[in-house]
């Protein structure tokens, strides 16, 4: 196979012109990125009230953070499946979309009864299996769907992500601690966090139905589904990528410095600087709110002057800022910093991912999506037990010198691993 010959007037480094399919299927962009941020919602919406978890079952901190650690295990579990049945089934994308979301609507669904520790264990597991069964149909499909502007639709698939980050954390900490409405004389006590997680299994399973009823459409850019046999072929290939191998590394140590970083932020705002439930999410949003601006900013400069500059830029600068929490551990400058830290701490992710899907072969896309995720559940799951050994005995800033140290590596790792945008065949 060879790399399709520029048209006359294409831009340089696309290699050829606009698909007029992707002009046509925007609403499937749109759509695929709200799901993601009703997911989000719902997923954040844990973080929350997981300081109340502990409080009600009297946790550890190394119990505390086993609540993420499980529900990243899940998350690297669920990717293997559906990366499989994503690329062999295309064109029912719709309804494993629809499962995923109905998985983390029971998820919560239980977490609301559970009476046992183990119990809201396992309703981790199954919200962590439902969210992230989610992404490799979606981003498979936004790879495929959109191959000239993958960066693009990717940063606006997570763009949906961290709308729903935002508003999730604002949301369930107001339902938490409650609020006052002064012109009415109006006074909210807030909802206990069982009634919060019976709440959000009504989003998520409406979510599931509209998926099912509205986007039929994703998958359709295939013209039928592989066999085994096919699926094995493409796979064989995809796991000996170097150029992908690299970019599920770098993904992975991402996904450390998040899931040890935030998770221990939550706890050291609410029991050290003894901030209220809203005051805590009000911070937590502030790492994703700059997000919502710098992400498509971000995927539209990686699809023009390439996947390379943008990832070193972006994990330099979180490296450097999360060091910096060290100086800063309370009051305005700490949301400032928080602030700071959000431009880059989600948004170089979908780069990454687009970095990925330039090296795959067609029709392995949802399986390469499924490699990225499941190698950064592996690291990830075991980041926030660590973490929560070092805050048993150092507190945030030993996080924080944990957290920065896995930064720093993924930094230097941008700069030494090979990146290449691949020609579309």
């Amino acid at each position: 196979m060879t790399a399709t010959t520029a048209a006359p007037g294409a831009e340089a480094g696309h290699g050829e012109t606009e698909n007029p399919a992707e002009k046509k299927s925007l609403a499937l962009m749109i759509g695929l990125s709200a799901g993601h941020g009703i997911k989000h919602f719902g997923q954040s919406a844990l973080l929350i009230i997981s300081p109340e978890i502990k409080a009600t079952f009297a946790l550890s901190e190394v119990a505390f953070g086993s609540l993420f650690a499980v529900q990243q295990t899940s998350s690297g579990i669920a990717n293997v499946p559906a990366g499989i049945i994503s690329d062999m089934y295309r064109r029912r994308v719709a309804w494993i979309l629809t499962a995923s979301m109905m998985m983390v609507a029971l998820g919560y669904l239980i977490i609301g009864f559970a009476p046992w520790y183990w119990l809201v264990l396992t309703a981790v597991a199954l919200l962590g299996f439902g969210t992230s069964a989610w992404h490799s149909p979606a981003f498979g499909t936004l790879a495929a769907h959109y191959p000239q502007r993958r960066g693009v639709a990717m940063s606006a698939h997570l763009t949906g992500a961290q709308i729903g980050d935002t508003l999730g954390p604002l949301v369930i900490g107001a339902l938490l601690g409650g609020f006052t409405i002064g012109i009415f004389n109006w006074i909210f006590d807030g909802f206990h966090w069982r009634t919060i997680a019976y709440l959000l299994f009504f989003p998520a399973a409406l979510t599931a139905l509209t998926v099912l009823l509205k986007l039929k459409t994703a998958g359709k850019e295939s013209s039928r589904n592989l066999n085994l046999t096919e699926y094995l072929a493409s796979a064989k290939v995809l796991v000996t990528n170097r150029g992908v191998l690299g970019m599920v590394v770098l993904g992975a140590c991402r996904g450390a410095v998040h899931s040890a970083f935030l998770a221990f932020l939550v706890l050291y705002l609410r029991d050290d600087l003894a901030y209220s439930p809203f005051r805590v999410s009000m911070h937590v949003s502030l790492l994703t709110l700059a997000g919502i601006m710098s992400t498509p900013v971000m995927g539209m400069i990686s699809d023009r002057i390439g996947r390379k500059p943008v990832i070193v830029a972006a994990m330099s600068s979180m490296a450097v800022l999360v060091f910096m929490f060290l100086l800063f551990e309370m009051g305005w400058p700490l949301a400032v910093l928080l602030g700071f830290l959000g431009l880059f701490f989600f948004s170089v992710f979908p780069i990454i991912t687009a970095s990925a899907m330039d090296q795959v072969e067609k029709g392995s896309e949802a399986s390469g999506t499924a490699l990225l995720f499941a190698g950064g559940a592996v690291i990830g799951s075991l980041s926030p037990v660590i973490a929560g050994i070092i805050y048993e005995a150092n507190g945030f800033t030993g996080v924080v010198w944990f957290a920065g140290s896995i930064a720093t590596v993924g930094a230097v790792l941008a700069i030494v691993l090979p990146m290449r945008k691949k020609a579309v065949l």
